[in-house]
């Protein structure tokens, strides 16, 4: 387990005093400075100009009220957020998450992993996070029409394609994308497509950027097995979640020729032996949005739905969490190794707890951590900008040729940034170190600010 060097110490104490009660952004924090030992050691000068405190610090914190009427003809308010953390590399780039459990300490995690997720794509952009604590599960469309156009009313301010860039996340996919987008046309008298990623093809969208994250993890993975002389082919799988992520995940999985049994969403998970019926699952997901169990309902065949329970109990080689932050506990990670895992990719942000990262590297399980294996979707996301920006629309084939590219190189800049600071085959300090030091050189030419 890393230890904290004593520099850094005071640090992360005023970032847990700044921040009361932001137990995830806490996490991410000492994470990021338990990687750093071995960077001010050999680089003293990050120490100076309080260059870390100001990483840790966001630039600006957006709160905001966005009142809404419902189909019954109610008021309803809910809170939006939008955390702008770190412009020093571009503007900021990040999604929007609309879901319950939003609060500032969230976004704000996200937002400081994105910083350090986007610097590894080598593409100009920075790091931000925003959404609300809006549920739009069993609403109308009406009624996230309304919602969104009333969060944009108030987001659209703070946004511009050089300023800050959206994109979807967890509850916000292309219905929320398109009205978000129509409200920031509609209020700025401008089309101005470089503004907000994940879009329809029709207006401005990249191809391939619905599958992007999930590729993107896979083709990590995939790299990443390869150093030890195996790949997906023939490997037994379990992906959490049943989202975007999940199912583009298993889609290229399966093209590796990789073996998919179980998924899940929030109220339990399937198992399927006889591998995941991936159109089945886009069906009932994408099309029908129903919930995980009708899977098993319509498959029969042996499908079981466990209801709760945890979906690591499966045992597989690879396992992809691709659900929500802190989903694969300590417990969970040792089930998996248990039942012989070699691999894991984290297809989320911070899927998986300290105990449980700590127990896979101590067991050798290969571990790719989330802000490298999941950066597939703001790489894309990036790639939509070039292409908005010049008036072009790339074929899939391009974009998803740059995506692997650039999923290949993030694998092997953690890998050589590993084995340069003494520690091989650690993907978690070699992300951290390599994107820190990046985000950390352009901060000191731009003076202290």
């Amino acid at each position: 387990m890393p230890k904290l060097d004593e520099k850094l110490e005071p640090i992360l104490d005023t970032v847990i005093r700044r921040n009361a009660g932001e137990t995830e952004f806490h996490q991410a924090a000492r994470e990021v400075l338990e990687s750093l030992g071995r960077v001010i050691a050999k680089h003293p000068e990050f120490t100076d100009g309080a260059l870390i405190e100001r990483i840790c610090e966001p630039e600006r914190q957006i709160i905001f009220r966005v009142p809404w009427t419902d189909d019954k003809g109610q008021v309803q308010v809910n809170r939006g957020f939008r955390v702008q953390f770190n412009s020093a590399l571009g503007p900021y780039k990040g999604g929007m998450r609309f879901h319950p459990s939003v609060n500032v300490g969230i976004i704000k995690f996200l937002g400081f992993e994105q910083v350090f997720k986007n610097a590894l794509t080598g593409l100009p952009i920075g790091g931000g996070k925003g959404g609300a604590d809006f549920d739009p599960k069993g609403r109308s469309d009406a009624e996230v029409m309304r919602f969104c156009q009333s969060f944009m009313t108030e987001m659209f301010r703070h946004l511009g394609e050089y300023t800050d860039v959206p994109a979807g996340d967890i509850g916000v996919g292309g219905r929320e994308i398109g009205y978000l987008f129509g409200q920031y046309k509609r209020l700025t008298n401008r089309y101005e497509a470089g503004v907000f990623t994940g879009k329809g093809l029709f207006y401005g969208g990249s191809r391939a950027r619905t599958e992007a994250t999930g590729y993107g993890n896979t083709y990590f993975v995939q790299r990443m097995l390869q150093t030890k002389g195996t790949s997906f082919d023939g490997k037994r799988c379990v992906v959490s979640g049943s989202g975007n992520v999940a199912i583009y995940s298993i889609e290229k999985i399966l093209s590796f020729g990789g073996k998919v049994v179980a998924c899940s969403d929030s109220s339990g998970y399937i198992v399927d032996e006889n591998g995941i019926d991936l159109e089945l699952l886009k069906e009932i997901k994408e099309v029908r949005r129903q919930r995980i169990s009708e899977y098993a309902r319509l498959k029969g065949n042996g499908t079981h739905f466990i209801k709760g329970g945890s979906i690591w109990d499966v045992p597989c080689d690879v396992a992809m969490p691709s659900a929500t932050q802190n989903e694969l506990s300590g417990k969970d990670a040792r089930a998996l190794i248990k039942n012989g895992v070699i691999a894991v990719g984290e297809g989320a942000n911070m899927p998986s707890t300290p105990e449980a990262i700590h127990a896979f590297q101590d067991a050798g399980v290969l571990f790719a951590p989330g802000k490298a294996a999941n950066a597939g979707g703001v790489a894309t996301s990036a790639l939509e900008m070039q292409q908005n920006a010049s008036r072009d629309s790339w074929s899939f084939e391009k974009t998803e040729t740059r995506l692997a590219e650039i999923m290949h190189n993030i694998h092997d800049l953690c890998a050589n940034t590993a084995d340069e600071f003494g520690v091989p085959g650690n993907y978690v300090l070699g992300a951290n170190i390599a994107s820190f030091v990046r985000v950390a050189e352009t901060m000191r030419s731009f003076g202290v600010i």
